[in-house]
């Protein structure tokens, strides 16, 4: 019997520009349902841009109902100003998930591309032509941050298929993803 198709939500934080897209995953088949962009403006006081993202979040949850979601982990190769911003935007974006009962995923960047291309250091042209042909899209989806997002549904479908979450319709954090435990 055919496994019913998951609705999948990948989220590609930043504070100017935050992508989401939506996938429909079933056995190893992935479709384009919709993506787009949240953006904020620089000039928009900081408060003000992270509920943007929050309420943008929000929405796309609501209308598309995903059942499970994953988020891209910082990229530790930024300033301490940008990594602090991204931080603050994953942080709304995980509350928005949670207030809807979503417990997103993350994935490092290494893993999406992994997931995505089968190589962990492809490049961002790889990875969208990958997307694209992963989709059946005649083009590669923009904008960029989107085509992202869409690359992260797409590394967390595989991800849970590897891992057997599909069939229970879980978010599973991948191996070795669990704290340790301190010496007592």
């Amino acid at each position: 019997m055919p496994k019913a198709p998951q609705i999948i939500l990948g989220i590609d934080p930043g504070m100017a520009v935050t992508g989401w897209g939506i996938i429909e995953y079933a056995g190893d088949k992935s479709r384009l349902v919709d993506h787009g962009t949240i953006v904020t403006a620089a000039r928009d006081p900081h408060h003000e841009r992270l509920t943007l993202i929050h309420e943008g979040i929000l929405d796309v949850i609501e209308n598309f109902h995903p059942e499970t979601a994953a988020v891209e982990e910082l990229f530790t190769g930024v300033n301490i100003k940008t990594a602090l911003a991204l931080g603050q935007a994953r942080g709304v974006i995980i509350l928005a998930c949670a207030e809807r009962g979503l417990k997103p995923a993350d994935y490092t960047p290494l893993r999406i591309k992994q997931a995505v291309t089968g190589y962990g250091r492809a490049s961002k042209v790889q990875v969208q032509q990958m997307v694209k042909a992963l989709l059946g899209l005649p083009k590669v989806p923009k904008p960029d941050h989107a085509s992202d997002a869409l690359a992260i549904a797409i590394c967390h479908a595989h991800t849970m298929t590897t891992t057997g979450a599909v069939e229970s319709g879980e978010s599973k954090p991948r191996p070795g993803r669990t704290p340790s435990k301190s010496p007592a």
